[in-house]
């Protein structure tokens, strides 16, 4: 069962959070927990934009909150100048970039902002199985998984346009989405993942208490009105439910030769009168749908809380012109969310004794473009140097 934070006291001492990532998505939900009089202070870290941002602020024009400029109390150039601080550690640090396992440490890179094991990890970002390098590299700290609903973007270098909506669900993270499964036939749920009965209770106690405490700032502090609590199971339901729209349409935009959303959903052979990408989505979809009652011990909820495959096929139609993520990557040349969005759900099902062929047939085959894109370039950037 979601529910609303629980309104609590302001904080009697000064609180420091940090947003590793910049883009719109960091920048709004910043803007919305950044109060000096309240004793918190955020701060961010920024990469292309941090010029904009280290000079003039984040510039938002919001359909939510107006137009505003948020000054965060700090803007670091890097995790190392952030890290550099005289403050004793980071409350909470906040991760909004994109989750690119196969490109980067994530979890090493900010090691060095964790600095006690009070310090809570939070995880804004796309896909299942974000959390699982987070927990074996930070054994003893707090973990928040969040799933955001969202549309912004950064339309210039430290502005930020906020175009639609602003839920977001918090839950702690503890194991749920784990690669290793048991190797024995305990159904303790501590079972194979290094952590005992006891640090499995106090992470659940701890992380609830900074999930609450995290939503309330946001809500009666920062005003988003839609910020809701979930327990670890139902947060990654949530995850899940969201993969059943990234895991079809993304890479499947890429596949079909760069198509939307609306022209998938709408998209008529001309040769047989079917629509056939149509069929395939929903077959993704459905995958899941039939997936998640294994890997999560229950199957989506049926009171309509979250949207069936179908309903998400006939609300697509209205999304014209909209691209995906991941076709906005390809096109841009970028590498994309392959791993999160297509591989961990391949491998967390697998070690629970479930195939999805549909998600591991598009996972290999784009694997296998974006290597020989990479090659390609890779070979013409040293045939350029002879």
């Amino acid at each position: 069962m979601h529910q609303a934070p629980k309104p609590g006291p302001d904080p009697e001492k000064p609180v420091h959070i940090v947003f590793v990532g910049a883009g719109a998505v960091g920048c709004f939900y910043a803007s919305r927990l950044h109060f000096p009089s309240k004793n918190i202070h955020t701060s961010l870290i920024a990469r292309s934009n941090y010029k904009a941002l280290s000079e003039s602020g984040v510039q938002l024009q919001t359909h939510t909150f107006g137009d505003y400029t948020f000054t965060p109390h700090a803007v670091y150039p890097s995790i190392a100048a952030a890290s550099a601080t005289d403050q004793p550690k980071w409350d909470y640090v906040i991760v909004t970039t994109k989750a690119l396992p196969d490109r980067s440490n994530d979890p090493e890179l900010i090691a060095p902002l964790i600095t006690s094991p009070d310090t809570c990890i939070v995880l804004i970002q796309n896909g299942v199985g974000v959390e699982h390098p987070y927990r074996e590299r930070f054994a003893s700290n707090p973990i928040l998984s969040a799933v955001t609903v969202i549309s912004a973007e950064q339309i210039q270098p430290g502005v930020i346009r906020q175009n639609r909506w602003t839920r977001i669900h918090l839950g702690g993270y503890v194991n749920s989405a784990s690669f290793s499964v048991p190797g024995s036939q305990s159904k303790s749920p501590a079972a194979g993942t290094g952590i005992n009965e006891d640090e499995m209770k106090r992470l659940d106690h701890w992380s609830g208490v900074y999930a609450n405490r995290l939503g309330d700032w946001w809500t009666r502090l920062g005003g988003i009105r839609d910020v809701e609590i979930s327990s670890e199971v139902e947060l990654q339901m949530i995850r899940w439910h969201k993969l059943c729209i990234n895991a079809a349409f993304n890479p499947s935009a890429v596949l079909s030769g760069g198509l939307g959303n609306a022209e998938m959903v709408t998209d008529l052979d001309p040769t047989t009168q079917t629509k056939e990408l149509r069929i395939h989505l929903k077959g993704v979809m459905d995958e899941i749908w039939g997936a998640v009652p294994r890997i999560l011990g229950r199957g989506f909820p049926e009171d309509g809380s979250l949207a069936t495959p179908e309903k998400i096929l006939r609300s697509s139609e209205r999304n014209v012109g909209s691209k995906p993520s991941m076709l906005l990557d390809w096109e841009g040349g970028r590498p994309m969310e392959l791993e999160v969005i297509l591989g961990n759900p391949v491998r967390i099902a697998r070690q629970r004794g479930v195939e999805l062929p549909r998600i591991q047939t598009m996972y290999a085959l784009l694997k296998s473009v974006q290597r020989a894109r990479e090659d390609a370039r890779k070979k013409e950037k040293d045939g350029a140097k002879l």
